[in-house]
């Protein structure tokens, strides 16, 4: 490791909440005080980041000519030869729409910039989408859907500063619980303050609840039109806001009418006075801040439910005020980067649509390309590459900072298409992971803490992270890998990059005029003023830019009528719902300690101690039925696959659903991938897939 003579700022690398730390001339790793977002707090992921920099990583580039060879070690010229000649021979041959890359939320914002230059801009296709297509394109469809725009806002300040916290689909105090620190220390100090959590399981956020909703899953929908039924009864309405601010209010009026106290309770398993009590306090509160994430957003109406939970903040005018306003947490460091730069197979940088003609040509014209060289229609998502895979229309796959032979559904599918890639780079930090064993070419990436650059958190917040070391081995920072196949493709023009911060400089200027203007940021202004929330507008002194800023404070939305639009969804339910062969709904989710699939925790023995194994929570009612005992191995089976995993019975799980964590690959145990059992419907407006619910049988384990 390198002497650090000072200590150095910088951001953790897990999830959305994008807290500051510094690291210490000694390589300790503390919170940062002075960041706006964390003040100094930090969980045991961000302060054992450290431990897992050194192990297990990918140094060179390795290749093997098919998947039963082993991975040699060869040059950076010749790996790069390597995809520039793949890349030229499918463009002469099939054309770009035969190249896929699939990213990360874990990127830096001046990874995914010049890899979307690269992709969509000099190579002409759209098939590039990350695992934030698992994780947010539900919240990025409500939102420009009912706003006209994506962008998250509130400020982690409204957290301290709303009467009532309504928290549907996310487990914050062990997924985000920075975020679930701060409001929960203002709700030990202000008791008049309400919390309602809404989660099958009794979790830790569920803990510390003035109200539980245990609903089952899949039964969201009916909820929140459940509760906008009794506002409108009640009229505890913001009729004002209503009339000069949305559109569509007649229709969703007409359609939550249908949504009966009682019908309700029924359907959602919840007592009827439940219901009325968390539409009591969400008609006598002032300032309602509601927070969500994968519990929403992973469905099969994944884009229907938040928009139902905007529609009672359009309903009661709890918008564009202090302590208000629909909050979706994002999951991944820089997964806001990602969706500023465009990192969706239907978006561009500036929160702009490739199916927009004029959106393209700015574009364009921003990369000195000849009109019409991006493509306009929508690429690829990242399941659609695995059925391109399938049908052999994808002939060059590549892969980076992600480990989708765990976290893709119906894994069994997954793999047995990815065996099928003529060609897959894979690009990552470490090895080996699961998805490196389905790699032709590996290539080392830096890491954190090895290279510099941005990273927006869930409330908009920029945050410069800076190098404290050099990169092990031979590795690079991902922007200068695309840097550099662009420019063997011979678009030496559009890469001129020396270091990131002039990436980043190219990237803000597309942002101007833009709903996420970012012009008024640069990596000096960050090491100048610390984190800089977005809007952030050339015209902006330093005291303005550090300020919080929320977004619609004055009632006016990014649609063509400037109002904000109500959603008329009714209630579906799962995709796969229960049956008398499977009769279990399987729902599952992060556990405070571990990451995503342990590419990093799994490598930190303080972590793996907390989760030695992982488990199958299920309802005591049904164990015992089942006479499954706790700690007995489970068979849990699904349509498409299995799993083995030791029975945690617990009275704090609806009945009629199991909780398995998602965290466990093949590599970490034998028989813990979740993804073997789950399925591939997803949301028709977002395409995000349903992880959080499939059906499934369980049984004792007879071996």
């Amino acid at each position: 490791m390198d002497n650090m003579a000072t200590i150095t700022k910088t951001l953790c690398p897990y999830c959305g909440v994008g807290c500051g730390l510094e690291v210490m001339p000694d390589a300790k790793v503390r919170g940062d005080r002075s960041h706006a977002s964390s003040r100094g707090m930090v969980c045991v992921k961000g302060a054992t980041i450290i431990e897992a920099l050194d192990k297990d990583r990918l140094l060179y580039p390795l290749y093997r000519r098919t998947l039963d060879d082993s991975p040699e070690r060869i040059s950076w010229d010749t790996a790069l030869g390597l995809i520039a000649e793949r890349i030229q021979k499918i463009l002469r041959t099939t054309g770009a729409d035969a190249i896929c890359l699939y990213g990360s939320g874990q990127w830096q914002t001046e990874d995914y910039y010049v890899a979307q230059k690269l992709i969509k801009g000099c190579l002409g296709t759209n098939n590039f989408d990350t695992n934030s297509r698992l994780c947010m394109s539900s919240a990025v469809s409500a939102y420009m859907a009912s706003f006209g725009s994506d962008g998250p806002p509130c400020c982690y300040a409204d957290l301290e500063l709303t009467d009532c916290a309504f928290l549907i689909g996310t487990n914050t105090a062990e997924c985000h619980p920075i975020v679930f620190n701060r409001f929960r220390q203002y709700h030990k100090k202000n008791p008049l303050v309400k919390l309602i959590v809404v989660d099958p399981r009794r979790t830790q956020t569920a803990e510390s609840a003035n109200l539980h909703l245990a609903i089952r899953p899949g039964s969201d929908i009916y909820l929140l039109h459940g509760i906008a039924h009794l506002l409108l009864k009640w009229n505890a309405i913001n009729q004002e806001f209503i009339q000069k601010h949305t559109t569509g209010f007649a229709k969703y009026q007409e359609v939550v009418q249908k949504y009966h106290p009682q019908l309700v309770a029924d359907y959602c398993g919840i007592p009827i006075e439940d219901l009325l009590q968390a539409a009591k306090w969400w008609a006598e509160s002032q300032s309602v801040l509601s927070l969500w994430s994968m519990g929403i957003n992973q469905s099969s109406e994944g884009t229907a439910k938040a928009r139902s939970l905007i529609n009672l903040h359009l309903l009661t005018g709890q918008i564009g005020r202090a302590g208000t306003g629909p909050f979706s947490l994002t999951g991944q460091p820089n997964a806001m980067g990602g969706r500023e730069t465009g990192g969706l197979a239907h978006l561009l940088p500036g929160y702009r649509q490739v199916v927009n003609p004029e959106h393209r040509r700015q574009i364009e014209l921003h990369w000195q390309l000849p009109a019409g060289q991006i493509s306009p229609h929508i690429g690829r998502n990242g399941w659609q590459m695995i059925e391109g895979l399938e049908e052999g229309k994808v002939e060059l796959l590549w892969i980076c900072a992600t480990n989708p032979a765990v976290s893709l559904p119906n894994l069994a599918r997954v793999k047995s298409a990815l065996k099928q890639s003529p060609f897959t780079i894979y690009q990552d930090c470490y090895f080996p992971t699961e998805t490196s064993n389905y790699a032709h070419l590996l290539l080392p990436c830096a890491q954190w803490g090895e290279k510099t650059g941005t990273m927006t958190n869930s409330e908009r917040r920029v945050t410069l992270c800076q190098a404290f070391r050099s990169p092990v081995g031979e590795a690079k920072p991902d922007w200068e890998i695309f840097a550099e196949v662009g420019r063997r493709l011979g678009f030496s023009q559009q890469f001129p990059f020396q270091n990131s911060a002039e990436v980043y400089q190219e990237f803000v200027q597309i942002t101007k005029g833009r709903p996420c203007d970012m012009s008024g940021i640069s990596h000096a202004r960050l090491q100048k003023l610390g984190a800089i929330q977005w809007p952030c507008p050339e015209s902006l002194s330093d005291a303005e830019a550090v300020q919080d800023k929320r977004l619609y404070t004055d009632y006016r939305f990014h649609t063509a009528d400037g109002r904000a639009h109500f959603a008329v969804d009714d209630a579906l339910g799962v995709a796969e719902p229960t049956d008398a062969e499977y009769p279990f709904i399987l729902t599952n989710g992060r556990l405070y300690g571990h990451w995503h699939t342990q590419t990093r925790t799994g490598r930190i023995p303080k972590i793996t101690k907390m989760y030695p194994a992982p488990f199958v929570e299920i309802n005591s009612m049904d164990a015992q039925e089942l006479g499954i005992a706790d700690g007995a191995e489970v068979l849990i089976e699904s349509r498409r696959g299995t799993v083995k995993l030791p029975a945690k019975v617990t009275p704090h799980i609806v009945r009629g659903t199991v909780f398995v964590p998602m965290h466990w690959g093949y590599l970490w145990y034998g028989s813990a991938e979740v993804n073997n059992l789950t399925h591939s419907a997803s949301c028709p407006v977002s395409k995000q897939i349903e992880l959080k619910a499939c059906a499934v049988r369980l049984s004792l384990a007879t071996c």
